[in-house]
């Protein structure tokens, strides 16, 4: 599918000190309730103590005294008044779910005479309402069997609902499980509904999950003239907010505050100490299956831009990464230029793989796999960064994917629209050093850091 900063004032990386932030990925399994709403209003408030969104008052807290869900909270007592009296489109996928793996869908169409509205449309993004769809794969429009609803696409031709999808509704509501890295595509997903909601007077509710990545924040913003559906607006490779946050900055600032925008917040979420709530991991796409990968994937997925696979087609996508041509020697000195950066967090090993599909399909590939040892200190985007700079140095076949056509500044590659920008490939084809490309990015990373904190809501 193609498709996080301390609350400190300074982004950590390299030998800066981590906060505790991934324990997220134990709780991912299971997350908490108690009715808080963040209004459209607080995307203009000022910064207060954790938890503090707007409306907080509504539902008292975390009433239940531990770990909720925002899915969660909407359906507890006064927090599903919202949607009275309202046609509701639900923007969702397989990840939307409670923390007991009841499907958002289930619960909002049974909740419907208790909570006086009218479940409408399902609108689906890549990979389907049903997440049965490959990356990139086509998603029509269809009729849902189990609950008679029309369910529309949101990737392929129509990105963005129409007039036509929302003449009918509302209200959207959206609900589903990001992983922090700008070129996963369900944020702009979020960003194009909450733009045509906007367009079309429609109120939109973004149902909050964590971010598995926590706040850390890491990569170059988003460069506006590489602006496509693997990153739209000017955000850093991974953005350290959670799906709710991240719908409160694009409307303060990129929509100009215009979005009738309600985040239901989650209640017991500490995003730098996340409670070990034991939540089942659902596979918010089908090359994502562990939240290990998850956090990997947010700099591996640079791999996509060489011809070299990624892993799709094997047992461990984006954890893997190989080809044909990378022999035992190159997989050796690959090892070697990895372990001697002193990566935080991670291990290397030798792993000889046949990707099933995708790149190299069918082909015996040699390769690496990378084990993930300390999730709190591991650093995904400069470890995808080390990555690409050791297989460009090393074995000699490794090139950029669309090859001749990538050659000189002035051609835009795919590595460009991942990284956000044409520095990184720049500075890479120079022999520039990792290092000098993290810190480079360092002070784009802190001045976004300072961005984030109004909308902050935990």
């Amino acid at each position: 599918m193609n498709q996080a900063a301390p609350r400190q004032t300074e982004p950590t990386t390299g030998e800066e000190t981590r906060p505790a932030r991934r324990r997220v990925l134990a709780s991912l399994g299971a997350l908490p309730a108690g009715a808080v709403l963040a209004g459209a209003g607080a995307a203009h408030a000022a910064p207060g103590g954790r938890g503090q969104g707007r409306g907080a008052g509504r539902g008292g807290g975390d009433a239940g005294g531990g770990f909720r869900l925002g899915v969660e909270n909407l359906l507890e007592g006064e927090a599903m008044e919202t949607l009275r009296e309202a046609r509701v489109g639900l923007i969702t996928n397989p990840t939307g779910t409670d923390s007991s793996l009841r499907s958002t869908i289930d619960l909002l169409v049974a909740a419907q005479e208790e909570g006086g509205f009218t479940m409408a449309a399902l609108f689906g993004p890549e990979h389907g309402v049903r997440g049965a769809e490959p990356a990139g794969g086509s998603v029509g429009d269809y009729i849902d069997e189990k609950t008679g609803l029309e369910v529309r696409s949101l990737y392929g031709e129509t990105q963005k609902p129409t007039p036509e999808m929302l003449e009918d509704l509302d209200v959207l509501v959206f609900d589903i499980q990001d992983i922090g890295t700008r070129f996963y595509t369900y944020i702009w997903t979020l960003y194009y509904a909450m733009e045509a909601a906007g367009e079309n007077d429609k109120r939109f509710i973004v149902l909050d999950r964590p971010n598995p990545l926590g706040t850390d924040i890491e990569g170059f913003v988003l460069e506006p003239e590489l602006s496509s559906f693997v990153g739209l607006r000017e955000i850093p490779q991974t953005h350290g907010l959670t799906v709710g946050e991240l719908a409160l900055l694009f409307n303060g600032e990129f929509l100009d505050g215009a979005i009738d925008l309600e985040v239901v917040e989650m209640s017991g979420y500490d995003p730098e100490d996340p409670l070990a709530a034991d939540l089942p991991w659902v596979l918010p796409s089908p090359n994502i299956p562990t939240p290990e990968t998850a956090v990997v994937y947010a700099g591996t997925g640079l791999i996509e831009a060489l011809n070299i696979s990624e892993g799709r087609g094997t047992t461990t996508p984006f954890l893997w990464f190989g080809a044909p041509f990378i022999t035992e020697s190159h997989v050796e000195a690959l090892i070697a230029e990895l372990d001697g950066a002193e990566l935080p967090g991670v291990l290397c090993r030798p792993m000889f793989a046949t990707p099933t599909t995708s790149k190299h399909a069918g082909e015996f590939c040699g390769g690496l796999q990378i084990h993930v040892t300390d999730l709190e200190a591991y650093e995904p985007v400069r470890t995808g960064i080390h990555v690409l700079a050791a297989l460009l140095r090393t074995v000699e076949e490794v090139d950029w994917r669309e090859g001749e056509d990538c050659r000189t500044e002035a051609d835009e590659c795919w590595v460009d629209k991942l990284t956000g920008t044409k520095r990184t490939r720049m500075m890479l084809e120079d022999g520039a050093s990792p290092e000098s490309i993290v810190t480079a990015w360092r002070r784009e990373s802190r001045r976004f850091q300072a961005t984030t904190q109004r909308y902050r809501r935990y």
